[in-house]
């Protein structure tokens, strides 16, 4: 599929103290610093700035493959730092097509930044479509939000939330905003973080609720004023298309890693009825399998989609049933895996302590992620037979 070796970034020891810590995160609920901290020095959160602006110089499709291998060690970890790499990843698919609005964002992340994704709101359906956050324009060009956003994954750790508002006063209103707001508006009380997260997995994205209350984006950080709806604007195709594909790769990595315990822990276990390691009883070799041709499917997919976009292929309106298909189907796979891999673990799996266990728990959030089944089913019916009557 590509030359690129994953472990030139992150290295297998790396790897191997980022899932060490995975465990005491998940049981303590509490954010992984150290694993930010370890992939800050290796140079992980400029991956996608680029190389002549002492980033990585990465495409798309390279960080795919590493975040599908962080997500073996610590989905977690990887699924938190996915949300910064979203809107590294929308500032380069601009750049690469010569819009250079969110450049200061791939600097930023050589700088060490670390961005912030604050689009979920409870109960909005049109996500990127439409905001219940007010955006009040200020005199000098910059905007004040106010309103609740939900599932800000680095919550405790971000410098730039990156989100969006409704502005309705504006002369050309309505229009929704999208721009950055620095976490000095935390210092100012105009930015308000809940320690509300408790959750069965995904523990350690601390993605905690945020306030806004009148939360100020300077004027040079405000990225795109569009009317509601869906838009053909590049920042649209550009949010969906690298949100959608790095989440695929999280969990497409968690059921790499469900297959690989599933596989060590059938080799160790013995039958005391045959006596032969349990990776020669039918049954489970035929799980197994079942788990190894579900997996196989992934990587390709998302391989090609994103160097797809990489290369500006033009799949015209059936960009974003492609999107939402690859996104649908990762996360479907990864649970039918870990639900094989838990059954070819047996009874020690049921516990909280066990890798399985946790990786049963984390793999429930990809169900709550855009976009969600109903969404892709609906995108994807439209792509094939037109538009819904009435």
């Amino acid at each position: 599929m590509t030359d690129f070796d994953p472990a030139s970034v992150l290295d297998d020891a790396l790897l191997e103290r980022i899932r060490a810590r995975a465990a005491a995160h998940d049981r303590h609920n509490t954010f992984p610093d150290d694993d930010l901290a370890d992939l800050r020095a290796a140079g992980y959160l400029a991956v996608l700035a680029p190389a002549e602006n002492g980033g990585g110089g990465l495409q798309l499709a390279e960080v795919s493959l590493l975040q599908q291998r962080l997500a073996t060690a610590a989905p977690a970890t990887a699924l938190a730092v996915n949300m910064h790499l979203v809107w590294t990843g929308v500032a380069k698919v601009l750049r690469d097509r010569g819009i250079r609005d969110l450049d200061h964002v791939l600097e930023g992340a050589v700088a060490g930044e670390v961005y912030a994704f604050g689009i979920s709101e409870a109960g909005n359906d049109l996500v990127l479509f439409g905001s219940d956050t007010v955006a009040e324009p200020l005199p000098d060009g910059g905007y004040a939000f106010t309103g609740t956003k939900i599932f800000t994954s680095l919550a405790p750790v971000w410098t730039q939330l990156g989100l969006h508002g409704l502005d309705t006063s504006s002369p050309d209103a309505p229009r929704l905003v999208y721009a950055f707001v620095p976490r000095t508006e935390e210092a100012a009380g105009r930015v308000v973080t809940r320690d509300d997260w408790d959750t069965v997995g995904m523990r350690g994205t601390q993605s905690r609720t945020t306030e806004l209350h009148g939360a100020v984006a300077p004027a040079d950080r405000i990225g795109r004023r569009l009317a509601p709806g869906p838009s053909p604007d590049p920042l649209v195709f550009a949010i969906f298309s690298v949100f959608e594909l790095l989440l695929a790769s999280v969990y497409t990595g968690i059921a790499r890693r469900a297959i690989d315990v599933a596989v060590d822990t059938a080799g160790r276990r013995r039958s005391k009825k045959t006596g032969r390691a349990y990776s020669q009883d039918p049954d489970i070799r035929r799980r197994v399998a079942e788990m190894g041709i579900a997996y196989d499917a992934l990587p390709p997919q998302l391989h090609v989609l994103c160097t797809d976009v990489d290369r500006q292929a033009d799949h015209g309106a059936r960009w974003f049933s492609l999107l939402s298909g690859v996104k649908h189907r990762a996360v479907t796979m990864a649970k039918e895996v870990v639900d094989q891999a838990v059954l070819v673990g047996g009874g020690s799996s049921y516990f909280a302590s066990a890798e399985l266990g946790r990786l049963y728990r984390d793999v429930l959030a990809g169900l709550f992620h855009p976009s969600d089944p109903e969404s892709a089913h609906a995108t994807a019916a439209t792509a094939w037979l037109g538009p819904a009557e009435g």
